[in-house]
Order: C-alpha cells, then structure tokens, then sequence
C-alpha cells in the first residue's frame, strides 16, 4: 500500500476498527516506512493528551433550553419558501427585460435596391479577383521594367496616319 492509502486507513487502524487484513498490511507498512510510523506516533499522542482531559457534562437544564429555543424561533410563513434568493430574483428579472427588450426591437427595412447594387459590386470584385489577388506581385516585379516597350501601339498609329491623309504631300 502507499502511504497516502496508509495515512487514510491510520485512525481506523489505532481505534481498533480496522480488520485483520487491513491491520497485517499496516503493520507490515509500518514497520517499513518510518514517515508512517512517526505519524502513527504522534496520533497515538494527541489520543492520549486528549484522553487526560475531563469531558464535560451539559447542565440538567441544557436539553429544555435548547428544545426552549428552537420552539421560539421564527417558523417561515406557508408562502416563504417560494421567495427566491435575491440574487437569483434580480438575475430573472434581468433576463426578462433583456428578452422583451430584444423580442421588441423590429427588424430593419430591407431595401432591395442596394442589395441589388452591393450584389453586382460584389459579383465584380469576384470577377476580377485573380488580378487583385496577383497585384502586389505584378506592381513589385523588377522583370517588367527590363523589358522593351511594345512596339504594336507605334504601327497601330503608323497605319492609321496614311489612311486620314492621302494626299497631304508630307511624305518621306
């Protein structure tokens, strides 16, 4: 056994109440561990202190006085014990007034026309949401600035230019 069962199983022990088993295993324990046996040592102490001290006897008058006593005090009323505590009664009460409060607040006008609007604004950001999540990338990449300027918008206006003015003579 550990000591912490043998501690628990001690008093039974020095009282005499303790079974045979019980009283072996104990005792064998004790015999072993000197921590226990120390504490059994000063149990048996404090019995025998306590042993020397004359009990005192209730006065003849003590058992009328008492039953006197308790016969006077206030009886509760029929209805009382259906008064809550205080607190219990303020938390109830409180709670009541946070749901009609709550239960009483009407719901908001819903407008449909901005629910409309919000939804195709949101329905837009969706759409372009591969371009925005990319965006820090493509405004932070170095590779972009090395490479050439496009040349496709300079022959789009090259060959608009003959066509609006045929026959302006400024020619190379």
């Amino acid at each position: 056994m550990s000591c912490e069962k043998i501690s628990n199983a001690l008093i039974a022990y020095l009282d005499g109440r303790a079974s045979s088993d019980e009283r072996f295993v104990i005792e064998a324990h004790l015999k072993l561990c000197a921590a226990c046996q120390e504490r059994a040592e000063e149990f048996r102490r404090l019995w025998q202190v306590m042993s020397e001290v004359p009990a005192v006897e209730p006065s003849p008058a003590f058992d009328a006085r008492l039953r006197q006593r308790i016969a006077e005090a206030a009886k509760p009323k029929f209805w009382g014990w259906m008064l809550p505590a205080p607190r219990f009664a303020v938390s109830v009460a409180l709670l009541v007034a946070l749901s009609i409060w709550v239960g009483g607040r009407r719901p908001r006008s819903v407008n449909l026309q901005n629910m409309a609007a919000n939804s195709e604004e949101q329905f837009r950001m969706i759409k372009d949401l591969g371009v925005l999540e990319n965006y820090d990338v493509l405004s932070n990449f170095d590779a972009l600035s090395d490479l050439p300027a496009s040349t496709q918008p300079a022959q789009d206006q090259q060959q608009k230019r003959p066509s609006d003015s045929p026959g302006s003579g400024s020619g190379a």
